[in-house]
């Protein structure tokens, strides 16, 4: 009789041993289950939610424009100077050179040192973002252009990058460049002379035992250009130009994003024309801009958005002229 009360206590205690390694077991299982799901959530976060709206002019461009005096009531009006209209640039740097006239009323294309902004002009090649020339004296160079057909639009902006939009500010040129697009080697003129070093070739170090030289004279201002073409365009036809939105976007400068453009040979439909300018964010709701003047967008999320930007007709249609009138920028939004 003990003997059978024995092996009944032993079994119970198997029993419960197994139960509760089953349990163990399961809770381990759930608590893996859970901590993959929240593993797997934190590295796809959800989408930030984004509504855009449309707002007044940021408060401070209002303190800005207060302190230029006069300078945005400017009427800026530019000249080409260099490429000539049909030129045939040889070799792989494209020299621009500009003059500035029109009634100025003090502004001046320069960059202030110590707040890195300035009047200055966005010049265009063919239809890549535009880069920012500040000093007029110093010359400008497009490094690494391709060979081919290309285009250059210029027109002067202010220190916050807003078009004057007065009659004789844009100007474009088309040119030729033959035997260009080769970083590795100087660019040089048909001739043999050196135009341009590779701009990414390693500098010498200073000697520490030379003695102090007199300030070196400014190189010239310049950018490295992706490759690209010039499209076909007929600058008689109604044109777009992207300017605004572009490149980073951080802390209070990403609270409210300015839309700005250049418009030749069209009239808005606000201004008594029969185009307008549509423009989407990230492939959503396409909006349009009936007036030539800059909008100011806020509501934007955190992390890289695209902004589109094209010239339609009364009907919505796209209007074409070489390619420009539909132009698409990808910008980046850091909070």
């Amino acid at each position: 009789m003990k003997l059978s009360r024995l092996l009944l206590v032993l079994c119970a205690l198997a029993l419960s041993a197994v139960g509760l390694a089953g349990c163990s077991s399961d809770t381990n299982t759930n608590t893996a289950n859970a901590n993959a799901n929240a593993n797997a959530a934190a590295a796809s976060p959800t989408p930030a939610a984004q509504a855009l709206s449309v707002v007044e002019r940021p408060q401070k461009i209002k303190d800005m424009s207060a302190q230029r005096g006069e300078q945005d009531a400017a009427a800026p009006a530019l000249t080409i100077v260099e490429p000539k209209e049909g030129a045939a640039v040889q070799g792989s740097t494209v020299k621009l050179s500009l003059k500035l006239a029109g009634d100025l009323k003090g502004y001046q294309p320069h960059k202030d040192p110590a707040t890195g902004m300035g009047n200055h002009i966005h010049v265009i090649l063919d239809n890549q973002p535009y880069e920012a020339y500040y000093e007029l004296g110093r010359p400008f160079e497009l490094r690494n252009v391709s060979e081919g057909a290309h285009t250059i639009r210029v027109f002067a902006s202010r220190p916050w990058h807003e078009s004057y939009k007065n009659a004789g500010n844009f100007q474009m040129v088309s040119f030729t460049v033959k035997g260009g697009g080769d970083a590795s080697k100087p660019t040089t003129t048909g001739g043999g002379q050196k135009m341009a070093d590779n701009a990414n070739a390693a500098k010498p170090a200073a000697s520490p035992s030379a003695s102090p030289a007199a300030s070196p004279t400014p190189g010239p201002e310049g950018k490295d250009m992706q490759p690209s073409t010039g499209g076909a365009v007929d600058r008689s036809k109604p044109l777009l130009t992207y300017s605004r939105p572009k490149g980073e976007y951080k802390g209070g400068d990403a609270d409210a994003i300015m839309i700005d453009f250049w418009l030749s040979n069209a009239k808005l439909q606000g201004d008594g024309g029969d185009y307008r300018v549509r423009y989407t964010v990230d492939g959503g709701e396409a909006k349009y801009l009936d007036k030539w003047e800059p909008i100011w967008l806020t509501g934007w999320a955190a992390g890289k958005h695209t902004v589109k930007l094209e010239l339609v007709d009364k009907s919505g249609n796209l209007v074409d002229n070489g390619g420009y009138n539909s132009t698409s920028r990808d910008i980046t939004v850091t909070k």
